[in-house]
This record gives C-alpha cells, sequence and structure tokens, in this order.
C-alpha cells in the first residue's frame, strides 16, 4: 500500500496481505485478538470447580460467579470487536471517502479505549478476587495455573488495546490533516503545455 491518501493507501488499491500483516496496528489487533482467546479460554475450561460433597460447580476466582462471567464476557466481546475491526481495516484502504474514513477511524478510537478500560477493570477484579480467594476452597490448587494466565493477559490487554488508541488517535490526525490541506489547498488543474 502507498501512503498519502488520508491516512490510507490510495482508495481502491489492491490488497497486499504482506504489508497489511506488518503494519503495528494490525499486529496489536492480532496480539488481543490472542489475548482474548487465552483469557475466556483459559477460565472456561479450568476456571470452575466442583467438589465431590456438592453438586454445584463453583468458579475459582472466591468461588465469585461474577468473576469468572466477567472476564468470559469480556474475552468473548474483545474476540469478535477484534475480528471486526480486522475486517474493518482490511476494507480501510478502499473507503475513498474522507468522511467515511473519520467514522471509521472514530469508531476505532473510541471502541479501542472502552475495550481498554474493560480489560483494566478486569484485571483488577480477577487479581482481588483471586487474592482473596481462600484455599481451603481450593486445596488441591486446580486450575490455579489457568487464573494466573487469565489475569496476566488481562493485564497485557490493557496495554494493546491502549496502544491501539494511540495509534488509532494517531490515523484520526493524519486524516484530519490531510482534511484541511484538501480544503485550504484545492487541487488545481493541471497547466496546459
Amino acid at each position: 500500500m502507498e501512503g498519502g491518501a488520508y491516512g490510507a493507501g490510495k482508495a481502491g488499491g489492491a490488497f497486499d496481505p504482506q504489508t497489511f500483516f506488518r503494519q503495528p496496528h494490525t499486529v496489536l489487533r492480532v496480539l488481543s485478538w490472542v489475548f482474548s482467546i487465552v483469557v475466556f479460554g483459559s477460565i472456561v475450561n479450568e476456571g470452575y470447580l466442583n467438589s465431590p460433597t456438592e453438586v454445584e460447580e463453583h468458579c475459582i476466582f472466591n468461588r465469585n460467579h461474577n468473576a469468572c462471567n466477567y472476564g468470559i464476557t469480556v474475552g468473548v466481546l474483545a474476540f469478535l470487536s477484534c475480528l471486526l475491526y480486522l475486517a474493518l481495516d482490511v476494507y480501510f484502504p478502499q473507503i475513498s471517502s474522507v468522511k467515511d474514513r473519520k467514522k471509521a477511524v472514530l469508531s476505532d478510537i473510541g471502541v479501542s479505549g472502552f475495550w481498554a478500560f474493560l480489560w483494566f477493570v478486569g484485571f483488577c477484579f480477577l487479581a482481588n478476587q483471586w487474592q482473596v480467594s481462600k484455599h481451603e476452597n481450593n486445596p488441591l490448587n486446580e486450575g490455579a495455573d489457568a487464573a494466573r494466565a487469565a489475569i496476566t493477559f488481562s493485564f497485557f490487554s490493557i496495554f494493546t488495546w491502549g496502544l491501539l488508541t494511540f495509534l488509532a488517535f494517531r490515523r484520526f490526525r493524519h486524516i484530519s490533516f490531510q482534511e484541511e490541506c484538501n480544503t485550504l489547498f484545492p487541487s488545481s488543474p493541471a497547466p496546459l503545455p
């Protein structure tokens, strides 16, 4: 992709996967996608315990079902959000309207910032519930690695989504600059020979 056309390659240009996957926002989005899989996957697979004396399963995070539900919900929705915005990133160079590009980038800023906040809340919530978990509720320490993985990758997700917010804001500034240049210096017809 050639740069310089309102924050992306020339509108209508051919899709180059090698260039696409080398872009920082694509790498961060794929990382965020993987991190969300780790968080909800570890909680779904090993986040619940059932003791032989009880019929009901309990969440490994201090027997608080809200902690497991929050981690799974945020993980699954972040997974879907990453897929949606990866598709938008693929389609972005094909958008020729500056206003439509601005809308896409503004939605990316808002969604990425929102997810950074949700992952921060999730990290704090899961870490707190793991810290106050009682040893007698899980004497064999089952699922401890999965709980630590969910907490760790929630922490990493704060930074990947925060960086995605920063990169989207930088892209927005570039689009706004290009729009201002076009307004101030409209293209004049080519001089006759």
